[in-house]
């Protein structure tokens, strides 16, 4: 009976110091509350290799120019080693609902900050003030968070980003280029007008003559069924939940089938081999569309989270329109289409085209110790940065890539080259894989 008395004491003490060991506040929360900004720090489960993991909320100036006056809190996500090892602060482009380790800080088995973009998920103002979604104020955003973090990192820094992360990252790197050691820019485009030109250039050269011809007829051949096909769009959608304010059904129906070409190549979810017959059934067809040009971008559900970056995109950072010329004579509701129809309500910016041109310059001229990643045939690599050779900065095509590129999807002879590339601007020793 004592035996027993004294397991159960036994585990009861185990168990009351496991749970002080889980609650217990670590010498890392202690430091990062007490950093400037800093609103809360909440531990959280850890991913992969982490000891330490945290949801961190910042306080950032609505307008970093008169920053007493409206304040906004910043969600973001740290992902701990060692604070003596380099950091990885990922500058995201859009909302972050958890924790995610990018690629690069796995690669460099690197401390993870992983930051939400001003305007997007729990990071937005309590009014949309549209004005202060800028680049500038987004790039001294982070600079803050670097700023106060620098205080317990004293390792390399490094920023990343994918697609209009990767964006964020290049923006970041103009307003600040002493902020960090090395920048990483995944598929980002830079776009030098609301909608670039580019995009038309390249889907009308990317690939084989014969593959864009059977897009093309595969296109028109949806628009001629249009009638047909129609309520097998009509029964997906609800399927699925989603609403559409943009218009009734065969107006969004006529903008899935133009989002088909750009969507085909960025993402590559099916080849020119699956493309089907202009003879193939009306389900063949629909499934081929809804695979490769996904539904939910204009519905309701897709625009409300991402409804500031289209405002980003007219005002500063540009986007992509709609080349119907082999389509016109078969759309009856869409005449001049444009993707400002996905501005929110009330917003017509005006573009800031002196900003890109400065960005674009300063990058050739100056844009030291950057890496830029992209993939050979996605369409956004049509916009992508172009280098003169006058910074050591290095661009990295991956053949055949998709808008889903990253460094573990290039050959062992040319991962070799980005890493070594790394460790020369981080003066570190990659971990063996």
């Amino acid at each position: 009976m004592k035996k027993f008395l004294y397991a159960i004491q036994t585990i009861a003490i185990l168990i009351v110091l496991t749970t002080q060991t889980i609650f217990s506040q670590s010498a890392l929360q202690e430091k990062l509350e007490k950093l400037p900004g800093i609103i809360s720090v909440k531990q959280i489960e850890n991913t992969r290799f982490y000891t330490e993991t945290y949801e961190i909320y910042f306080e950032q100036p609505l307008d970093h120019k008169n920053p007493e006056r409206k304040k906004f809190t910043q969600r973001m996500y740290l992902s701990h080693i060692d604070e003596s090892l380099p950091i990885v602060i990922n500058t995201a482009g859009y909302n972050v609902d958890s924790n995610r380790v990018i690629e690069l800080a796995e690669i460099l088995q690197s401390n993870n900050l992983i930051v939400e973009h001003r305007f997007f998920g729990k990071s937005a103002p309590e009014r949309m003030e549209w004005k202060y979604l800028t680049v500038e104020q987004a790039a001294a955003d982070h600079h803050k968070i670097i700023e106060a973090f620098k205080e317990i990192y004293g390792g390399k820094w490094i920023t990343s980003g994918i697609s209009k992360g990767g964006q964020t990252t290049i923006f970041h790197r103009y307003f600040y280029p002493d902020d960090v050691d090395v920048s990483v820019a995944y598929v980002a485009p830079l776009n030098i007008a609301q909608e670039d030109p580019r995009i038309y250039s390249f889907l009308r050269t990317v690939g084989s003559e014969e593959c864009r011809n059977k897009m093309i007829q595969f296109q028109r051949e949806l628009l001629k069924r249009k009638k047909n096909l129609l309520p097998l769009f009509k029964e997906k959608y609800d399927s699925l939940g989603y609403t559409y304010s943009l218009g009734n059904d065969e107006y969004i129906f006529e903008y899935v089938v133009l989002e088909y070409g750009f969507a085909f190549w960025q993402w590559q979810y099916e080849t020119c081999a699956d493309i089907p017959p202009v003879d193939a059934s009306n389900e063949a067809l629909f499934n081929h569309l809804i695979k490769c040009s996904p539904i939910k971008y204009l519905s309701d559900q897709g625009i409300e989270p991402i409804a500031p970056f289209f405002y980003q995109a007219y005002a500063e950072i540009g986007y992509y329109g709609y080349d119907i010329t082999d389509f016109r004579d078969l759309l009856t509701e869409i005449r001049e289409p444009t993707s400002k129809i996905f501005l929110p309500k009330g917003t017509d910016p005006e573009f800031n085209y002196p900003l890109m041109q400065k960005i674009n310059t300063w990058l050739q001229k100056e844009g030291n110790n950057m890496l830029f990643i992209y993939g050979e045939i996605d369409t956004w690599s049509a916009p992508a940065v172009q280098l003169t050779g006058e910074t050591n900065a290095v661009k990295m095509v991956r053949k055949g890539g998709s808008h889903k590129t990253r460094i573990k999807h290039f050959s062992d002879e040319e991962k070799e080259i980005i890493y070594s590339i790394l460790e020369e601007w981080l003066d570190i020793q990659i971990p063996a894989k």
